[in-house]
């Protein structure tokens, strides 16, 4: 029968690293427990006298504000601003009332935008077309940025 050689386990190689220092603990020292002071004999309970009925604040007579003026329309409102294209600069419009063609003047006024042009562009499904009517959806090429809830003014020229 063979004999099956036992192996030495091999001892593993110390490390050359550096030992690390010992560091000593830093020990939060406790406050000092209070010492109990003798209790105070209670004293008879007060009785309680009847609540006093509270006046009604008094308010200042009301001023009335000064309500800022808004500023007139520009002309016959026809729709607003749905959605807009900024690498493009086109406007989607959806038309409300009336009707609107190439050449006719329009304002279109938002919480930040606030501008007047010439309508040059109009397209329905990508195709161009010289008018829309109320009920349409259309790519209006605008000069300024718009935003979306704008609202569109056709504006008469007198």
């Amino acid at each position: 029968m063979a004999t099956k050689r036992k192996s030495k386990a091999r001892a593993k190689p110390k490390s050359r690293a550096r030992p690390k220092p010992k560091t000593r603990k830093i020990v939060a020292r406790r406050p000092a427990p209070r010492r109990k002071t003798p209790a105070k004999p209670k004293a008879a309970p007060k009785p309680k006298a009847a609540p006093k009925p509270k006046a009604a604040p008094k308010r200042k007579a009301a001023r009335a504000k000064p309500q800022p003026a808004a500023p007139a329309e520009p002309g016959q409102r026809i729709g607003a601003v749905t959605h807009f294209y900024g690498h493009l600069g086109v406007a989607i419009v959806k038309l409300t009332a009336g009707t609107l063609r190439v050449g006719d003047t329009v304002h279109i006024r938002g919480h930040t935008s606030d501008f007047r042009q010439v309508v040059q562009s109009l397209q329905v499904e990508h195709a161009q077309v010289g008018e829309a009517r109320a009920g349409d959806e259309f790519g209006l090429k605008v000069t300024e940025h718009a935003r979306e809830h704008d609202v569109v003014y056709r504006v008469t020229d007198a």
